[in-house]
Formats: C-alpha cells, sequence, structure tokens
C-alpha cells in the first residue's frame, strides 16, 4: 500500500490506535480526515497535527454514517482510503444484565454496521469516479479468532467483521480495489473503559501495522492475534480455555 500523497478517512479516530495511526499517517504526508464523538478529543487531535480534518459524528446512526460519506467526499472527492477503525467494547453478563436493547444495538451497529455500511457507500463512489487505487482497511481483533467471554458481543461483532472482510476482498479481487485487516491483540488503550495496561504498548503497535501496511500485507496481526489467525481448531479450543478460565 502507498503510504504517501494520499487521503483518508479514519472512523474513531480521536484516541487510541484509531489516533495513533492518524498520527503516523499524518507525518508520512497525506491528507487525513478522522471522526469520532468526543468533540473535545478531535479538536485536541486538529491542534496537534496541523490540516487534520475532523467531523464529530457517531456512526452507530445510519444518517449519521450518511452525513460523514457526504462531508468527507465533498470536502476531499480525492479520497482514496477509508479506515474503518471505530469500536466499542462492553463487559455483558447475559445472566445478570439489566440493560436495554439500545445499548446492544448500539455495540453492534458501531462495531460491524458501520463498516459495512461505509464501505459500500465508498465503493459506489469510488466505482462512479472510476478511481485508480481505492483501499479499504477494516480493524477487527484477535478475539474474532478466540472469543473473550465477557465481551460476547464485541467478539462477535469482531468475528463477523472478519468474514465481512474475507468476503469482500474476494468480490473485489478483479478490481482495483485493496482490501485489508488489520487484527489487533490486547493493545494499552482505553477500550472499553477497561484495564488494558497489560496490552501491547501503543506507540509499539501503531509502528508495527505502519510496517506492515508498507509491506503490502493483506492481513496485520501481531503478538496474540497473529498466533490465533493462524491456529488450527485445537490451537483455537486451548486458547479459548486458557483466557476464559
Amino acid at each position: 500500500m502507498n503510504l504517501t500523497q494520499q487521503t483518508m478517512l479514519l472512523t474513531g479516530g480521536g484516541s487510541g490506535i484509531g489516533l495513533a495511526l492518524a498520527e503516523h499517517l499524518h507525518a508520512a504526508g497525506n491528507t487525513i480526515l478522522i471522526c469520532g464523538r468526543d468533540a473535545a478529543k478531535l479538536q485536541a487531535a486538529a491542534e496537534r497535527l496541523p490540516g487534520l480534518r475532523t467531523l464529530v459524528c457517531d456512526v452507530a446512526q445510519a444518517a449519521e454514517r450518511q452525513r460523514l460519506f457526504e462531508w468527507a467526499t465533498t470536502e476531499c472527492p480525492e479520497l482514496s482510503v477509508l479506515l474503518n477503525n471505530a469500536g466499542i467494547q462492553r463487559t455483558v453478563n447475559v445472566v445478570e444484565t439489566t440493560e436495554s436493547w439500545a445499548d446492544t444495538a448500539a455495540e453492534i451497529a458501531i462495531n460491524l454496521e458501520a463498516p459495512i455500511h461505509l464501505t459500500l457507500l465508498f465503493i459506489g463512489y469510488w466505482h462512479a469516479r472510476q478511481a485508480a487505487a481505492p483501499v479499504i482497511i477494516n480493524v477487527s481483533s484477535g478475539l474474532g479468532f478466540v472469543p473473550m467471554a465477557r465481551v460476547p458481543v464485541y467478539s462477535a461483532t469482531k468475528a463477523a467483521l472478519h468474514s465481512f472482510t474475507q468476503s469482500l476482498r474476494q468480490q473485489l479481487a478483479g478490481s482495483p480495489a485493496q482490501v485489508i485487516e488489520i487484527i489487533p491483540p490486547a493493545v494499552h488503550t482505553e477500550l472499553g473503559g477497561t484495564d488494558h495496561s497489560f496490552g501491547v504498548p501503543l506507540a509499539e503497535y501503531a509502528a508495527d501495522v505502519m510496517q506492515q501496511l508498507a509491506a503490502g500485507h493483506p492481513e496485520i496481526a501481531y503478538g496474540f492475534s497473529a498466533k490465533a489467525s493462524q491456529a488450527s481448531r485445537s490451537e483455537l479450543d486451548a486458547m479459548f480455555k486458557q483466557m476464559n478460565g
């Protein structure tokens, strides 16, 4: 993948992995657009990265995704890279939960509906413009291969996103479009509001992702996620028992 002189949209770019990648890609000389739900975080990112374009947007809502698409293509008609990174992770005890369905629906919408919807919007846009080499990057998770039982909805959506990405890559195989999957392990971020201090340091992880993007890898995995994404069924079962025991 060409990592310079491109125009890229990153969802969930105000913090965590999204912001770290935005910083690297901005430093490489790309035009970067990001969206997120936290206006203060977006403003802080814009102040640190000159020329960064931001939009406060909740990708859980279909109308907001449409608004994001229209904003991005109006701001930068030449946009050629979509990086679907936005995600939420909630701890859910399916026996004891008293939450409303809306909470679960929002997690599914952000993690799965949003990347599918945005992908379809941009594929249509690029096809109509006969874009030279568009790129779709979906951020899934090692938990899509080995689920963590205490985050069942998150794990399920990431498994589904991996499946969608595989099908997308096959359908677009004869086109100029490129489909990439980033498969993070646990990374030291604030995802889910839980303690991820045991995870890979964010700077270390983002630097590795950039190296693998530059090398042209269609699947970018690291540490636990590299092992999980290549494991046999018996190995996956053993990893599941160890992680959830």
